[in-house]
């Protein structure tokens, strides 16, 4: 099935059809809740670990550069989106071949950020398995056993219908859904460390006792907050949403968000990681849920709302891979753009 008309035609046409350009009527808002849904991961529940191979005084700074440095390079993308004056760099590769060339910049970043998106919706996809085992073995501690493969599978049934919507203001519910369950499952994990107290005989040195031990936990808990601060390969996707005139281009509203973005990220990320070591330790889990068995129910809720998260998280940066997908096929093999071709393309990569 092949598109037919003259180029301009078929370029507007399939401009209107991807998902990251065809809609431009994004709100402020908007690019809040997408910012946070794409960088309060899971990974948050093990900051209180990676404070533990840090400990107090390089914990602490790290994940206070770590925010006003990545907080830092949001802005710089940010004001990138529009540097030409009447082109915008709607995709991360299309910055790429502007600053590489046409051909290197696709063979740079595309590798990349397909990298970075795919293994990260294969992290949300284990992710959002377990918690879901998680939550059946605690509401249901004397059910049959259920293999952890099957609530992946329950998982990635989600997944086969949200992934066709069209684009991202089309994803806005799910992902502001997404957004309140981070912070409800990061305020439960601090607050519940909060009502355990300091354990008895809480320990705050190192577990290793070699020094190469200790080096190696220290780049290990340098990489568990770098992850955390992710998401940053989606940033000028989100920016693409939003419109933008001479008079007031889309940074205006797209800074707006990312600083309420940032605001929240800090509100989940420092209580979680301060209060969870300071309760536990270098005793702490590498999922700090896991350390907080009690209360059951709240710790269920908590993983039912990891669940919630992570499903929007998955959207989130499966969008820009659906886009390169659909971009492929209609451009250059020339298939006309059409709901039968992002059905099939979509439930694959699913």
């Amino acid at each position: 099935m092949v598109y037919e008309g003259s180029e301009s035609e078929r370029e507007r046409a399939i401009n209107e059809w991807l998902p990251v350009t065809s809609n431009r009527n994004a709100k402020w808002w908007y690019s809040a809740f997408h910012n946070v849904t794409a960088m309060v991961g899971a990974g948050v529940l093990s900051l209180p670990y990676a404070m533990s191979q840090l400990g107090w005084g390089p914990g602490v700074t790290i994940m206070l550069l770590s925010w006003v440095v990545t907080l830092y390079t949001i802005w710089q993308m940010v004001e990138m989106h529009e540097m030409i004056p009447g082109k915008r760099f709607d995709r991360y590769h299309e910055l790429g071949q502007y600053a590489f060339g046409e051909k290197l910049g696709l063979w740079i970043i595309i590798p990349q950020q397909l990298t970075v998106d795919v293994s990260s919706d294969i992290v949300y996809m284990v992710t959002g398995g377990q918690s879901l085992k998680k939550f059946h073995d605690l509401v249901c501690p004397n059910c049959k056993e259920i293999r952890q493969t099957y609530f992946i599978m329950i998982f990635a049934s989600v997944h086969f219908v949200l992934s066709h919507l069209p684009n991202f203001n089309s994803i806005s519910g799910v992902s502001l859904a997404a957004a309140v369950m981070s912070l409800s499952y990061s305020t439960i994990a601090w607050a519940a460390s909060i009502g355990k107290g300091v354990q008895p005989n809480v320990d705050y040195s190192y577990k290793s006792t070699s020094n190469p031990g200790k080096v190696f936990d220290f780049l290990a808990g340098l990489g568990e907050i770098a992850f955390a601060y992710a998401g940053h390969n989606v940033v000028l996707e989100i920016q693409a949403t939003m419109p933008s005139t001479p008079e007031k281009p889309s940074k205006g509203p797209m800074w707006k968000g990312v600083i309420v973005a940032y605001l929240i990220v800090a509100i989940c990320y420092l209580p979680v990681a301060f209060i969870g070591y300071w309760a536990f330790g270098n005793s702490v889990n590498d999922n700090i849920l896991l350390t907080l068995e009690n209360p059951t129910g709240l710790i269920a809720t908590a993983n039912i709302f990891v669940v919630i998260h992570v499903i929007g998280s998955y959207q989130i940066f499966a969008m820009p891979v659906f886009d390169m997908m659909e971009s492929f096929m209609v451009k250059e093999l020339r298939f006309r753009p059409c709901l039968r071709l992002r059905l099939i393309s979509r439930t694959l990569y699913v």
